[in-house]
């Protein structure tokens, strides 16, 4: 028999220590020191069951690594192509995926849209909502007829027993600070809780070969609630962005073992469902009847998917003293780069202006290939002289004002021809890897900034 232990769990960010501590030496956080069961008193044939023959588990043993084969693994495909693409080719056999996001923002109907529409036998298991509220949103979802299984329970134990005798080929958690396991004692969401309910879970899967999905919730940091360890067990860590004032959801890898940690899959709620954008370009460009002054298109790539997005910028006389600078979607810090640099090679004074940048569509990006086209809505928008919207940019500034090449030019590229743009403008240092007959758009080279300023401004 083993004894009861407790320690002591910062809530705030984890840390673990033997007595309760006043302030947190990690976090530098006061009162966030709490007191958890970590371990009760447990017989040893509990310790020795094993989920996959249903009884004791028998010692592992060793294999070389010359005679493991590899390839073999058939991923389940989902439903859903933009899940298929995040997950890197479908779901693998045996997987843990945790996908996290703020409250309302749908991971629950996405979870629950996948397992009536894939074609496999799924176990969803709720603690949160009853059978009633989960099949009133699953009519209004799919009214198809699916072989999905229902279960309201937050025991670990009873829910693995269930899923023993049911074997299902796919199992949705929904959420796992809900769950809590018979061998602690202390509260459900807590950080021991969390943990160990995490570990059972992961077991469960590995020895069976279930795929399952966890549903977490988030702290007020955006980061995912509970011990960071949760996000080192799990195989896939997704992340559920957007706005609940907007329709449009991004699914975000943070963590793959099993593909890219690049990729993205776009949404749109609606009143049924989660709908697929299978071209988010469209979605990401707005709609105007005329040539504004300070707005551009971007061409960027999100993982292996290139996209053509609209940067707006807004330069204005400061009213107040000091001039504001605001980016949303862009990093702040490469904001200011870029206009100390616009200031130093072409002449133009922002010290003077508010500067208000935008990315169109609520997303941000990342892709150092945007730089150009944020310069071009600058210097428009100081200037008051519109772009053609038939023309868009793909280029990154460096600090001497040198257009520095970009990967993968020719996918934006070809992404720009089929969107119907005249031109492109790149870096002249992509010159050597391209191909101009393959395309109908006109690509347009420059070297440096002072070259866009009078190609466009002059």
């Amino acid at each position: 028999m083993a004894k009861a232990r407790t320690i002591f769990f910062c809530s705030n960010c984890g840390a673990s220590a033997p007595k309760w501590i006043g302030k947190c030496p990690h976090c530098n956080e006061w009162n966030t020191y709490q007191e958890e069961i970590i371990q009760k008193e447990t017989t040893a044939e509990e310790k020795r069951r094993s989920w996959a023959g249903g009884g004791r588990a028998e010692s592992p043993r060793a294999t070389h690594i010359s005679v493991i084969t590899t390839g073999n693994t058939q991923r389940l495909p989902a439903p859903d192509g933009e899940l298929n693409r995040v997950l890197g080719g479908g779901i693998v056999p045996g997987s843990l995926v945790l996908i996290g996001g703020q409250p309302g923002i749908g991971k629950s109907t996405l979870m629950l849209q996948i397992a009536l529409q894939i074609k496999a036998k799924v176990l969803y298991v709720s603690g949160e909502e009853s059978e009633e509220q989960i099949k009133m949103r699953a009519d209004r979802l799919s009214p198809a007829q699916s072989d999905c299984y229902i279960l309201t329970e937050t025991n670990t134990t009873k829910i693995l027993a269930q899923a023993q005798e049911l074997q299902p080929q796919l199992m949705i958690v929904d959420s796992i600070q809900t769950m809590s396991t018979p061998h602690l004692d202390s509260a459900p969401g807590g950080i021991a809780q969390v943990r160990e309910c995490a570990a059972e879970l992961l077991r469960f899967a590995k020895e069976t070969n279930v795929p399952i999905f966890l549903i977490g919730h988030i702290n007020k940091e955006g980061d995912i609630a509970g011990p960071k360890l949760l996000e080192h067990i799990v195989d896939c860590v997704l992340q559920f962005e957007g706005d609940r004032h907007n329709t449009y959801r991004i699914l975000r890898t943070l963590k793959n073992r099993f593909g890219s940690t690049d990729e993205m899959g776009i949404y749109e709620m609606q009143s049924t469902g989660l709908r697929e954008v299978t071209n988010p370009s469209e979605l990401l460009l707005s709609q105007k009847d005329e040539d504004l002054s300070g707005c551009s298109i971007a061409a960027t790539m999100e993982g292996m998917r290139p996209m053509l997005i609209e940067t707006q910028a807004l330069v204005s006389k400061a009213v107040f003293g000091t001039p504001q600078r605001s980016a949303t979607g862009f990093d702040m810090r490469r904001l200011s780069m870029l206009l100390a640099v616009l200031e130093k090679r072409c002449g133009y004074f922002f010290s003077i202006n508010d500067v208000f940048l935008n990315i169109a569509g609520g997303i941000r990006v990342e892709d150092p290939a945007i730089d150009l086209s944020i310069v071009a809505s600058l210097i428009s928008s100081l200037v008051d002289v519109s772009i053609p919207s038939n023309i868009c940019f793909a280029g990154e500034v460096g600090l001497s004002g040198e257009i520095r090449a970009v990967s993968r030019i020719e996918q934006r590229i070809a992404e720009a021809d089929r969107l119907g743009f005249k031109a492109i403008y790149v870096s002249k240092y992509n010159q050597k890897s391209l191909d101009n007959k393959k395309f109908g758009i006109r690509v347009q080279t420059i070297g440096k900034v002072e070259e866009l300023k009078q190609a466009l401004f002059q």
